[in-house]
């Protein structure tokens, strides 16, 4: 090695000169056996810019960009594929080692999964530092600890010696970027890096990456965010069933967009689709049908005003509810964890809140702000140090789980990773049927007509019976996820970060189903999400959380266009 890698101070490039770390792609091939994941892609990234790959999930983003890395484990054939005066074709795996990290860095969208859960987040980056360089022990400390203020972290010198499953989402995956950017690689490869997070975080994390692109670092992009892309992309490449069907730069295909595949894509974002309008829509040959009017909602029950006007900042905010009687009402949550390595750290501060029958209240907020901690309390999962949840006039935690039981059908719930919370050994047959018979058996038989029924409900065949749910797509666990809510017929159906790892027209048609199913059953939602877009268009009302506490909750229209609380403002002056 003949230069340090990490020198201070660089200028920044010429983002058009030839560099070192040019990456060309022309023509590439991955197959898997018989099966071709990427065909005929080609595509070129200079130094300072940066491109995105966009497309549904299955699309062949992420294998064309393990094909960069020489980690797709496929067939990968190429007329050409450079990283400056590199063959990628012709690598060994010590070529592969030299280029990974030092040149060319990866950000994957599963922190908890890419972290290594034994070993704190600051020996993670440490040790790319002590292969890679000839830094002191004291220098890589102090790199270390630059690299996770760079990407935002809080209290790096702390969180530096906690493993990944002390930290919350957010800080895992900027503990993540700041492994790969530790080295200064001259490409950075980010893999959806900011789905799951705030947007605060998200808007911090994009940034990064700009200012990156800005000093001369090349970027390759891939997000099924639509609003990440259009700020941080110079080009788009529209990815579908393994082909390019559209490229060019950023502001031309996002506002003038080509293909029909382009066009259905952006039709799905819920940006600025009013309460109950359908995002799903087929591909014509004339392009998708944006949706039409807005579908029937459901009344928006009155949200008036507390006494003395807008809340004040420093104090906590008042449900108040409606007058035919709330479906679900907590009063004065408190949930305080015993501290480990300090004091005590209080998750939810006086937290009230109520849900009228059939509308949706969106809970958002920055990680860490109380929102899970606050679903958790609300679904009886654990109880609270101080405060009530009444479900249907009844009162509801805290309570012995055993005077619970009976009732538990009332109350749903719908995760972010459905995968986690299913039996891996259970066949969706058997999932289901376990949902319908509250747990007192898994055998299908008896169930089958109903279970057929509810499968059918979320857009199902009667075959996905049979299957499992890792055979299945990420949409269509989650629409087993929601089936499965809906088995006990329940009132109520929490919802934390249903549609946030789902790409853009899958998303739609998840958030499509959840309207639909509403209308149809009364619902009531609990919709807890970072994303404010699909806030927007799905919530009646909004309640605004930041460090444990509401801070402030109205109607949706009115929080989002006349905010009070500077949280809220800062919020939504974050997103794309």
């Amino acid at each position: 090695m003949t230069t340090d890698p990490l020198a201070t101070g660089a200028a920044p490039r010429d983002r058009h000169r030839a560099s070192s770390d040019d990456l060309v792609v022309d023509r590439l091939h991955v197959t898997f056996g018989g099966m071709t994941a990427v065909d005929d892609v080609s595509f070129s990234m200079g130094r300072g810019e940066c491109v995105a790959l966009v497309g549904e999930s299955g699309s062949g983003k992420s294998v064309t960009a393990r094909a960069l890395l020489g980690l797709t484990g496929g067939t990968v054939t190429a007329d050409a594929l450079r990283l400056g005066d590199d063959d990628l074709l012709t690598l060994s795996e010590r070529g592969w080692r030299r280029l990974r990290g030092p040149r060319i860095g990866l950000v994957l969208q599963d922190a908890l999964v890419s972290l290594d859960p034994l070993r704190p987040v600051g020996r993670e980056i440490d040790d790319a530092l002590r292969l890679h360089t000839r830094l002191s022990p004291a220098a890589r400390r102090a790199r270390v600890r630059e690299a996770l203020t760079e990407v935002g972290m809080p209290d790096p010198e702390v969180r530096r010696s906690l493993r990944s499953g002390e930290l919350s989402g957010g800080l895992r995956q900027r503990a993540l970027i700041a492994a790969a950017l530790a080295l200064r690689p001259g490409v950075i490869v980010a893999d959806e890096p900011t789905t799951a997070l705030d947007a605060e975080v998200q808007r911090l994390v994009v940034d990064r990456l700009a200012a990156l692109r800005d000093t001369g670092t090349a970027v390759l992009a891939i997000s099924h965010d639509l609003g990440v892309v259009r700020r941080l992309a110079d080009r788009v490449v529209v990815m579908r069933d393994g082909h390019v069907v559209e490229q060019g730069d950023t502001a031309t295909v996002l506002d003038s967009p080509q293909a029909d595949y382009t066009r259905m894509l952006i039709a799905a974002l819920p940006g600025g689709a009013p309460r109950g309008r359908r995002l799903s829509a087929p591909v014509t040959s004339d392009g998708p049908d944006a949706g039409g009017e807005p579908a029937s909602t459901t009344p928006v029950a009155s949200d008036a005003p507390g006494p003395g006007g807008a809340p004040s900042p420093s104090t906590p905010v008042a449900a108040t509810t409606p007058p035919s009687g709330p479906v679900l009402l907590a009063t004065g949550l408190r949930r305080v964890f015993p501290g480990r390595r300090g004091p005590d750290r209080v998750a939810v501060d006086d937290v009230s809140l109520w849900l009228g029958a059939g509308e949706t209240l969106g809970l958002v907020g920055a990680s860490g702000s109380g929102k899970t901690t606050t679903a958790r309390l609300l679904l009886g999962l654990d109880d609270p140090d101080a405060g009530t949840v009444d479900l249907l006039g009844t009162s509801w935690a805290p309570a012995r789980e055993r005077d619970r039981r009976t009732r538990r059908g009332d109350l749903g719930a719908v995760y972010q990773d459905p995968s986690s919370s299913f039996d891996p050994r259970f066949t969706v047959g058997r999932l289901l049927a376990d949902a319908l018979t509250s747990g007192r058996s898994t055998r299908l038989g008896p169930v089958e007509p109903e279970v057929v029924a509810l499968l059918a409900r979320v857009g199902l065949d009667a075959d996905t019976v049979t299957r499992r749910p890792d055979t299945l797509s990420g949409g269509q666990r989650q629409r087993v996820a929601i089936a499965r809510a809906l088995a006990p017929r329940p009132r109520v159906i929490v919802c934390d970060e249903p549609v946030s790892a789902l790409d853009v027209s899958v998303q739609a048609q998840v958030l499509d189903l959840l309207d639909e199913l509403q209308r149809q059953d009364g619902l009531a939602y609990v919709f807890i999400s970072h994303d404010l877009d699909v806030v927007e268009h799905m919530s009646d009302r909004v309640a605004v959380m930041h460090e444990g506490r509401i801070v402030e909750q109205g109607r949706t229209a009115d929080v989002f266009s006349a905010p009070q609380h500077a949280h809220t403002r800062a919020l939504l002056a974050a997103r794309p």
